[in-house]
Formats: C-alpha cells, sequence, structure tokens
C-alpha cells in the first residue's frame, strides 16, 4: 500500500490551515467588495483588512496597526526597506547588512551598490551569529539603514536582535529585520527590540503565498516604492489583496495563540530527531547554533554525502526536504551561508534542511528515521568523499 508524502520543508512555505482557507473564501465569495469603495460591500471588505492589520499589529508587538503595511510577501518587504530607507534621504547613504540574508536583501544591496550606495556585509560565525560588535564597527556617520535578519532561513540561527536594536537606536540608524522566519515561530515585540522596519510573509505561518506586511514604526520615513492609488495610507498603492489579506490576518491571530505552545512541541520532535539520525548515522554534523535557533529547523551535514542526490532519494521515498532556501529559483550553488559561515566544502555539500512545523508528526520522524540511514548510505557508495569535519 502507497503511504502519503511527508512534508518536512515547513521553512520553504507552510500548509494553509482551514480556518485561514475559510477566510480567505469567504472573501472570494459574498463579501467579495473593493475595500476601498464607500457601499456596504465596500466597507465590508474594508473591515476585514483593517481586522487583520490589527492582528499582525498583535503578532509583532507593534504599537499601532496603522504601522503595518500589506504587501506581497517578504521579498517585496525587504525591498521596499532597503530601497524606500536609501532613496527618502539626500545622498547615496551606506548600507550595513550580513553575508547570510536572504536574497531578497543580498540582490537588493548588490543592485544599490550599482547606483552608489555602499554596502558592508559582516560575515557571521561557524554557528551563523553575527557579532554585535562588528555591526557597531560597521556603523559609519552616513549609514542609513542596518538590515539583520531575526533568524536564518536555512540553518535556524536566531540573531541578537535586541542588541542589535538598541546599537542601531542609539546610532540614530535605522535598523531593519527579516522576521519571515521568526514571526508566528518566536515571541517577537518590535518596540523593546528598538526594531524601524520588519518584514514578514504569510506563506511561512499557515496562510495563502503572495501576501505579507512590512511593519513601519510611527516616525520612520521612507520612500514608496509602488505610487498610484494612495492605498495603504500612500505607501503602497494597489487594490488590497482582501481574500489573502483576511487569510494572513486569520494566520497572525492563531499564531499568537499557539505559538508558545506549538513552538515547544515542534522543538521537542526536532531535537527527538536529531538525536536518532546522530545515533543511527555515522559522521553527520548539526550546522548552526544548536542552543539558539528556530524551533522547527534542522540543518544537517552528511559527511561524505551529496546533498542534492539524496534529497532526490528523499523525495522518490515520499519525503519532502531541502538543501537550502527554496527561494533561489532554480540555483544548484552551493548554500551561500554555510559557505559565509565558513564551513567545511564537504559539509556543505553533504547538507540537508529538515524543517518542521503545524502538522508535523511523531509518525512523520519514525518514518524518516526508517528510510534515512539507508538513503545516506546509498548515496555515500555511490559518491564516497572523505567523511572528515575538516575536509576539503
Amino acid at each position: 500500500m502507497t503511504r502519503d508524502p511527508v512534508y518536512m520543508d515547513h521553512n520553504a512555505s507552510t500548509p494553509v490551515r482551514p480556518e485561514v482557507a475559510e477566510a480567505i473564501n469567504r472573501h472570494l465569495g459574498p463579501a467579495f467588495g473593493n475595500p476601498n469603495s464607500i457601499h456596504r460591500f465596500g466597507r465590508q471588505a474594508r473591515a476585514a483588512v483593517e481586522e487583520a492589520r490589527e492582528h499582525a499589529a498583535s503578532l509583532i508587538g507593534a504599537a499601532s496597526p496603522e504601522e503595518i503595511i500589506f504587501t506581497s510577501g517578504g521579498t517585496e518587504s525587504d525591498n521596499w526597506a532597503l530601497r524606500g530607507a536609501i532613496s527618502a534621504v539626500e545622498g547615496r547613504g551606506h548600507i550595513v547588512t550580513s553575508a547570510i540574508e536572504h536574497p531578497a536583501v543580498l540582490d537588493t544591496c548588490q543592485l544599490l551598490e550599482k547606483s552608489g550606495v555602499e554596502v558592508t556585509y559582516i560575515n557571521p560565525d561557524q554557528k551563523g551569529l553575527v557579532s554585535v560588535g562588528e555591526v557597531a564597527a560597521a556603523i559609519r556617520p552616513d549609514t542609513r539603514i542596518v538590515s539583520i535578519m531575526w533568524a536564518n532561513n536555512e540553518v535556524g540561527t536566531v540573531q541578537p536582535i535586541e542588541k542589535i536594536g538598541a546599537l542601531c537606536r542609539e546610532r540614530g540608524v535605522l535598523f531593519h529585520t527579516d522576521a519571515v522566519q521568526a514571526a508566528g515561530k518566536l515571541s517577537i515585540d518590535v518596540n523593546s527590540a528598538r526594531v524601524d522596519l520588519l518584514s514578514a510573509s504569510g506563506h511561512k505561518i499557515n496562510a495563502a503565498k503572495g501576501v505579507g506586511f512590512l511593519y513601519i514604526r510611527n516616525g520612520v520615513h521612507i520612500d514608496p516604492i509602488i505610487t498610484g492609488g494612495g492605498q495603504e495610507r500612500n505607501l503602497r498603492s494597489g487594490t488590497e489583496n482582501v481574500p489573502s489579506i483576511a487569510g494572513l490576518g486569520e494566520a497572525c491571530r492563531i499564531a499568537k495563540k499557539e505559538q508558545p505552545f506549538e513552538s515547544r512541541e515542534i522543538a521537542s520532535l526536532r531535537d527527538k530527531m536529531e538525536n536518532e539520525i546522530c545515533e543511527r548515522i555515522p559522521d553527520v554534523v548539526i550546522n548552526g547554533d544548536p542552543g539558539n535557533r528556530l524551533p522547527g529547523t534542522s540543518n544537517l551535514g552528511f559527511l561524505g554525502a551529496e546533498g542534492e542526490t539524496l534529497l532526490i532519494r528523499l523525495d522518490l521515498e515520499g519525503f519532502a526536504v531541502s538543501t537550502g532556501s527554496a527561494c533561489s529559483s532554480g540555483s544548484t550553488e552551493p548554500s551561500h551561508v554555510l559557505l559565509a559561515m565558513g564551513l567545511p566544502k564537504n559539509a556543505v555539500q553533504g547538507s540537508l534542511r529538515i524543517s518542521l512545523g503545524w502538522g508535523s508528526t511523531e509518525d512523520d520522524v519514525n518514518r524518516l528515521l526508517e528510510v534515512l540511514p539507508k538513503a545516506v548510505e546509498r548515496v555515500r557508495s555511490i559518491a564516497p568523499r572523505a567523511r572528515t569535519a575538516s575536509g576539503s
């Protein structure tokens, strides 16, 4: 009998929860109005958008719902935070970021460099942690914005956001954080963390793809990058995606309520999985910071194996995992995150990211443990490599 496939790639995308789908469908059907219309259909849609804004603000501890601006997702939010901050000031300015950011940040920085903006890229340590001291040393009189992700999408390492936020506030520099992986999984309070701009994405927290938000702290000015109809406080024009926004609001409401308990459960399941993998399979290393990471993220280096081959073999067995970020379309390049962390090449080449989340079960983990040891052994046998952590 064919068994159902097992999804273990929640950092790439998450299943839409039934409550979220219901909220979406409600605004695909009878509540279909344009939220900018003044008749009852429009008012009904506007009410859904504003309720979602309140739930999004609550999830991250924003002082006011008006600090939430809905976007098409994390990539747009990251682009807007950086481009909008730079274009809002005279001169080209300077950006400080890390070498392990999402491509939405790194590629944007590289394009801004072509227009004369200077960017300092900070490498993390071998656990993926960015040094507050190095951020401090990188800030210059002309630094406009510092952008450091809250938690890394590949290895899950959680950054010292509150310390970096305090530093930026003291220096009078804007602080942006890509919280796409952290929102809904970790407790976030943008005020205590002194965050000025924060990016979040719906499909990482069991909502639909193509919707997210940018938090803009009251008093912070950045230029819009989409202009036209004046929606979203004249900051992000275009008729709002009401069904997806309503779903995002419901996902934020659920995440706010369930995050503490669910994070503990998912972390416990991940730890069980890792312990069993390390017991059953030789020459495995845990990439990242085991004691300071996202609850569902496990990035494992299977020394002597080839990660892409192992991923394909597991896919044939019915398991969905990843070799890194799913957000670089068609990329077969080695992980820029693991390389920036200074990991040996054999650990980078043999790495898999297994990410758990809502819907993951102990049975899923047990089924993986039945298949993974044989898969690793087979892949190692057809592509033998040196299995020492210091290999090249």
